[in-house]
């Protein structure tokens, strides 16, 4: 088995690991944690495939970077992470579906891209995109599970810089 196939997981998966790391701060309940690492596992296996066999020509059709979709996702999910926080329920969170499949589409356009190479890099196409989604739903997973310990240990403030973070690396992005 290719090396490169392992590190692409890898390097695919940190980015959801790091805003993981920032969406845990939320605070959220178990079930959602679970969700939404199995929908960013899922959708790191289905964008390399649709990048595989549509992406060059979605990509041509539409004329949209798609750090431009990346950027007005993240600032989303960041003004939203702000504005619960302010909001005054219960301690633990819960996320709506829609907030769940939105994260999941913006760190796995990643994977969309390097799907549009794939056949450069290995001839199993099946192969890379399930390492790609075994990775990114664990790197998910441990992610949300460490923001909500520090959430805990430093309460809402991890939330607010947490969405302002994501904000500044959905600007950072398109540049």
């Amino acid at each position: 088995m290719n090396i490169i196939i392992f590190l692409l997981a890898f390097s695919l998966s940190m980015d959801a690991f790091s805003l993981a790391l920032l969406y845990g701060t939320l605070n959220l309940n178990k079930k959602n944690i679970i969700i939404l690492s199995l929908i960013v596992g899922i959708y790191h296996f289905i964008m390399p495939l649709l990048g595989y066999k549509i992406g060059s020509i979605i990509l041509d059709f539409i004329n949209i970077k798609p750090d431009i979709i990346v950027f007005i996702v993240l600032s989303y999910i960041g003004i939203n992470m702000i504005y619960e926080t302010f909001k005054n329920e219960e301690n633990i969170k819960e996320l709506k579906l829609k907030d769940m499949f939105l994260f999941g589409f913006a760190v796995s356009l990643d994977s969309f891209s390097v799907g549009i190479g794939l056949n450069a890099i290995t001839k199993n196409i099946i192969l890379a995109p399930i390492l790609f989604s075994i990775f990114s739903l664990l790197f998910t997973y441990l992610g949300l599970i460490i923001g909500s310990r520090i959430n805990h240990i430093f309460g809402k403030v991890s939330t607010i810089i947490g969405g302002f973070i994501l904000i500044i690396i959905g600007i950072v992005y398109m540049f």
